[in-house]
């Protein structure tokens, strides 16, 4: 989001990122990690954390450091290294053919080859360098839940509860099955 970089996701199980060079778009880093085709990736709202997923059923975030980082994670010159930081396995029984990160919440929402949407939130005292994420909702055939987006001045949330009247919502059914877009509706309280 606040750089001119691209993420592609590939057939030969990695990620790429481009940046744009005297009028080109060059290959600046390959992401490795997956073990089988990369279907689909999602930058987090400040661009420094990246999400794929892929036929090997897990999620990847990726997270970017700069030259001089006080990780003291290893840069090449000025160029900066993406390290993979989470690894969400066990969660899918099939594919997983998109991921969608909530740049209110930071939620990630995933669509899966088993006719199921699942959502997970990061913990509030997950250490940046090393993320966790719980599933807070899944929906799958003849389970329905409605997921709400809901934002105000002061807060965001995400929410897995009936809908009610004069509230935004979203229902993700059984029609998002294999090709599934899963997206975050913006929408904000009245």
């Amino acid at each position: 989001p606040p750089s001119q970089l691209l993420a592609s996701a590939s057939y030969d199980d990695t990620v790429k990122l481009y940046q744009e060079e005297e009028d080109d778009w060059v290959c600046c880093a390959t992401l490795e990690g997956h073990e089988s085709t990369v279907w689909s990736v999602a930058f987090d709202r400040s661009g420094e954390r990246l999400a794929s997923c892929s036929d090997d059923k897990t999620v990847r975030v990726w997270r970017r450091y700069k030259p001089g980082n006080e990780e003291g994670v290893a840069c090449s010159g000025t160029d900066p290294t993406w390290k993979c930081v989470c690894n969400l396995s066990g969660y899918h029984t099939r594919t997983i053919y998109d991921v969608a990160w909530c740049h209110l919440t930071g939620a990630l929402a995933t669509a899966c080859g088993d006719d199921a949407i699942r959502v997970f939130e990061e913990s509030a005292s997950s250490d940046p360098r090393q993320p966790t994420f719980s599933l807070a909702a899944h929906n799958s055939p003849g389970r329905a839940v409605t997921l709400h987006c809901s934002a105000s001045v002061l807060r965001t949330s995400v929410e897995a509860e009936p809908s009610r009247k004069k509230r935004p919502r979203v229902s993700f059914s059984r029609h998002m099955s294999l090709m599934a877009r899963a997206v975050f509706p913006v929408s904000f309280l009245e």
